[in-house]
């Protein structure tokens, strides 16, 4: 977690940055690029050894994708943010597409090629031990988002942007019981579908 001056200084950006400022964007990556390295080089750590995307790589996109369009901008298509727990949701889902499309251009997943059992963990999205098949993790949670999306933003915010419980209820706007509840009924299911998948 950053300290608190730190914290102050990635909020007064945010707002500079919701403003149009365009000198924010270079001043705020260097005080949250370390964050997100770190969840992208956890995230990276889940994946085939053979993975050609690097954490480095991976946060740079994701930054330059974030402070070019979200899924909240204001009327001249600007990004918006409201703190930091909702700049770290909204760069889970960066992560997330670019990800995916990573994977797709590269065929490096094949659904049912090979892929392991996954467990979903209370604390740990899915077990760092082992392969991750992310075309057949994402196909899941767009069947989830189909059914309840905010169980789905819920998985994401947990797996792509190492939100915590009290973070994801802040961005969501819901209660910290209902995001545990949440998260338990989403691990159940994704469990269940990703088991179906590896024993297809």
């Amino acid at each position: 977690m950053m300290q608190h001056p730190v914290l102050h200084q990635t909020s007064r950006l945010l707002a500079d940055l919701n403003n149009g400022d365009s000198n924010a964007a270079g001043e705020l990556f260097p005080l949250v690029y370390q964050e997100l390295r770190a969840l992208a080089g956890s995230y990276l750590r889940r994946q085939r050894s053979d993975h050609t995307l690097q954490p480095t790589a991976l946060v740079h996109e994701a930054y330059m994708k974030m402070v070019g369009q979200t899924g909240s901008t204001d009327a001249e298509g600007r990004a918006q943010f409201n703190d930091r727990a909702h700049f770290m949701a909204v760069a889970a889902k960066a992560m997330r597409q670019i990800l995916i499309n990573h994977a797709e251009k590269r065929n490096a997943f094949k659904r049912g090629g090979g892929a392991h059992k996954l467990s979903i963990e209370p604390h740990d999205a899915i077990q760092p031990d082992r392969d991750i098949d992310l075309l057949a993790l994402n196909e899941a949670l767009n069947r989830l988002a189909a059914l309840d999306e905010r169980k789905s933003r819920v998985v994401e915010a947990r797996f792509f942007g190492g939100l915590t419980v009290d973070e994801i209820a802040h961005v969501l706007k819901v209660s910290k019981t209902t995001v545990e509840g949440d998260w338990r009924l989403a691990r159940a299911w994704l469990s269940n579908e990703l088991s179906k998948g590896t024993a297809a």
